[in-house]
């Protein structure tokens, strides 16, 4: 698991100086049946297991993720150049490396730990942004892009200054 934590600090008080700028929540029940738990302990008194119909999901999550962060872009007024990172739901690297060059975001602006971690499901975003601000990518200041898709659907975008 994963999580960001927020707090007050020094600034100008501007949107734009620090913290979140745009973000966009979105779902859809209609797709339930293709990426979803079955069960667990409230309805079965069991583990609940992963189901996916994966060719689905990746037809629908391309799509699905470039329209989020173009919203995203839209209410901060920006463009995918004015991005510093890009830190993806690390599913899988096609849909990484597909949303990106649909939105045309640069390769080297992507943080990828899918390779290093495979998915790791709800907490693949914070920890892919853990280790890029580790390893000293993520500055202070920076413009920084992070998505998410998990079940039902459900998916979205965050827009913050780091």
């Amino acid at each position: 698991a994963g999580a960001m934590i927020l707090e007050a600090g020094e600034g100008t008080g501007a949107i734009a100086d620090h913290g979140v700028l745009a973000a966009s929540p979105r779902s859809d029940g209609t797709h339930k049946d293709k990426l979803f738990v079955d069960g667990g302990p409230s309805t079965t008194g069991t583990v609940g297991h992963l189901r996916m119909e994966g060719r689905e999901v990746f037809k629908h999550a391309v799509g699905m993720i470039t329209d989020v962060i173009e919203a995203t872009f839209a209410q901060a007024g920006i463009s995918a150049d004015d991005l510093d990172w890009f830190v993806p739901h690390q599913a899988n690297k096609r849909i990484i490396d597909a949303s990106a060059k649909k939105l045309g975001i640069a390769e080297q602006k992507v943080v990828v730990t899918v390779d290093l971690h495979g998915n790791t499901s709800a907490a693949s975003v914070p920890l892919a942004l853990s280790v890029a601000v580790a390893d000293g990518r993520i500055k202070k200041g920076d413009l920084v892009l992070l998505e998410a898709m998990g079940g039902g659907f459900t998916w979205g975008a965050v827009l913050v200054r780091w």
